[in-house]
């Protein structure tokens, strides 16, 4: 007879929590092994894995100050706190390394599915940190206090973590936001390359949500795969020529008022000049079929959505710019209009196989919920754009360190031994 886990003895309790805690040094130890080849000193090296650990093991804020707490080495929590500062915001480290090695780790590991690009709203009541203004967070529909960022997302069965990331500065700096010498300081520290200062400029929301995703796919080393733009109304026309120029396929969320021109010329809407999207997907409502996807929010759930696409064109006062497009919406109901609007330039995608791609934000979204606080994604303070680089970025590798901890919980057994928990697949066929 199985001992049950009400019943497992303390002992048995320590030891499962060992064999957890083992296994989920050795994800960490593997993963930083790979990421941190580019950070040449062993100091530096050893202050990153300091970092990671401390992000998953610190509770609550992941602020500099606990992880210096979580940290057994000889000096007081004082000095490797100061270290740990030194270490983030003033040293001369390059993140995009990382981040690249980090997406090639994952890419070997697993096969990557899509990239997912979504907003990060990180509120902030104080004036002290950079980039924090009145930001509008486009999921939430509202005005904010903190910062906006854009986390590119790596995704493939079993793995859902960020690789990438570019901070929001806004169009116009005000009072109280950072001083340019705080923005710009990664220019003023000798040897920081400056391919990697991505030296964020005061742009436009659209800008710098697209510049985030070219920077991450070119830099990351991958073949080019689908993304998933999960970001209000950004698939503008300007956005889809700088993605069909860059050679990446793209899914993007498209504004019900966006107009277009409908290309065929069997369906209605054709010669009628632009179209809203949502009127055009209305019109051909009759087409509509049923597509099967699975839930994200429960596992061996399927649902159905009915499904319309229509081949569409942007306007463009260059006619050599002019792209025909997919234009595709789902209804959740099918006596109201569509609630998901997108466009995508491959044409010759099923729409179901394109919505079922197109949850796949969903998860990400779920994902995110659950897990970025857990590694203190938001919790970066400071006046230094190279600081919350920093963060993020070890962040980000804490995060992927924890998707390929174990995947199974630990299972007391007969006698008082303790089954091992299963590392994650990725990790085991490495």
């Amino acid at each position: 007879m199985n001992t049950t886990i009400s019943s497992a003895s303390s002992s048995t309790y320590q030891g499962v929590r060992a064999a957890r805690r083992e296994l989920a040094d050795e994800a960490v130890e593997e993963l930083c092994a790979a990421v941190f080849t580019s950070l040449r000193r062993r100091d530096q090296r050893e202050r990153g894995r300091q970092y990671v650990r401390g992000l998953l093991a610190a509770e609550g804020r992941k602020s500099i100050r606990n992880i210096a707490q979580q940290l057994r080495a000889g000096t007081g929590t004082a000095a490797a706190e100061q270290s740990l500062h030194h270490f983030i915001a003033a040293s001369t480290w390059d993140w995009q390394p990382i981040r690249a090695a980090l997406a090639q780790y994952l890419g070997q590991s697993a096969p990557l599915n899509v990239w997912v690009a979504q907003p990060m709203a990180i509120p902030k009541g104080g004036e002290h940190s950079v980039g924090a203004g009145h930001r509008f967070d486009p999921h939430q529909g509202h005005m904010f206090r903190g910062q906006q960022a854009f986390g590119m997302w790596f995704t493939s069965p079993g793995m859902v973590t960020p690789v990438g990331w570019r901070l929001f500065l806004g169009e116009e700096p005000e009072a109280s936001d950072v001083s340019s010498h705080a923005v710009h300081a990664p220019s003023e520290q000798p040897g920081h390359s400056a391919q990697s200062e991505q030296s964020e400029s005061y742009e436009g929301y659209e800008e710098c949500a697209v510049t985030g995703v070219l920077d991450t796919l070119r830099e990351s080393g991958l073949a080019a795969r689908p993304v998933v733009l999960d970001i209000r109304d950004i698939a503008t026309r300007a956005t889809l020529n700088r993605f069909a120029e860059a050679r990446v396929p793209v899914v993007g969320r498209i504004s019900p008022e966006a107009r277009l021109l409908v290309t065929d010329p069997r369906l209605p809407g054709f010669g009628a000049g632009t179209l809203a999207a949502r009127d055009i997907l209305q019109n051909v409502r009759g087409l509509r079929m049923p597509v099967e996807w699975p839930d994200p929010d429960a596992s061996g759930v399927r649902r159905t959505s009915l499904v319309a696409a229509v081949r569409v064109m942007v306007p463009d006062p260059a006619p050599g710019r002019r792209r025909e497009v997919l234009l595709f919406g789902e209804w959740e109901s099918a006596r109201r209009l569509p609630t998901q609007l997108w466009v995508t330039d491959m044409l010759r995608t099923e729409p179901g196989v394109l919505v079922r791609m197109t949850k796949t934000a969903h998860t990400v979204s779920a994902t995110a919920g659950r897990s970025v606080q857990e590694v203190g994604l938001r919790d970066f303070s400071g006046r230094s754009l190279p600081g919350w680089h920093r963060h993020v970025t070890l962040a980000s590798v804490a995060h992927a360190a924890r998707c390929l901890a174990p995947v199974a919980p630990p299972v007391p057994v007969r006698h008082g031994t303790v089954r091992r928990p299963r590392p994650h697949p990725a990790l085991a066929a490495r």
